[in-house]
């Protein structure tokens, strides 16, 4: 029997965030063992650091949850929306703490993920410009896939921004207080 269109997503955003991917480090992968300090360096002047690029993932996951659930806008845990300024004073706690919302927001994504109904995937999401659901959901798995999020991370991470091949070095834990 051919699967769902809820099982293909799920499969997806499970392997994109932290199921064993063919495609080298998922995201939860990528943030694995960075202290506060490491995620909040920046690759360059005007460049978001890692912690801001996780920060970043936990709000689309919400947004796309939102849109999925018709839930209105401003429930995101933190103030602000889309990009959301973190610094290595902010503390070990704080970078824990933004990993731990990144999870949740993950969980809360598939569940939804999970319940949406089938037929519902080919309509339009409303307050958008996008396509349909369908493609919102899927988004979320897409921005974790070759080149692309948890790649980038690794890449920053390990001192190795250009040509990033699948034989990259896994990210080694760093210093003390990582996640």
């Amino acid at each position: 029997m051919a699967a769902t269109e809820n099982e293909v997503l799920l499969h997806a955003l499970d392997h994109a965030y932290d199921a064993t991917s063919w495609h080298g480090p998922n995201l939860r992968g990528a943030i694995r063992g960075l202290s506060h300090v490491d995620a909040a360096k920046r690759p360059g002047k005007g460049r978001h650091s890692v912690w801001e690029l996780a920060v970043h993932c936990a709000y689309w996951k919400y947004t796309v949850r939102r849109r999925i659930t018709g839930e209105k806008r401003g429930s995101f845990p933190l103030e602000g929306s889309n990009w959301f300024a973190r610094d290595p004073k902010h503390g070990a706690a704080q970078w824990k703490a933004d990993v731990a919302l990144l999870d949740e927001v993950h969980r809360s994504l598939r569940a939804e993920i999970e319940r949406f109904p089938e037929r519902r995937w080919s309509e339009k999401v409303k307050g958008s410009a996008g396509g349909p659901f369908f493609e919102a959901a899927a988004r979320c798995a897409w921005a974790s896939g070759p080149g692309s999020l948890p790649w980038k991370i690794q890449r920053f991470s390990s001192g190795m921004f250009l040509n990033a091949s699948a034989d990259t070095p896994k990210l080694a834990a760093s210093t003390s207080g990582g996640v």
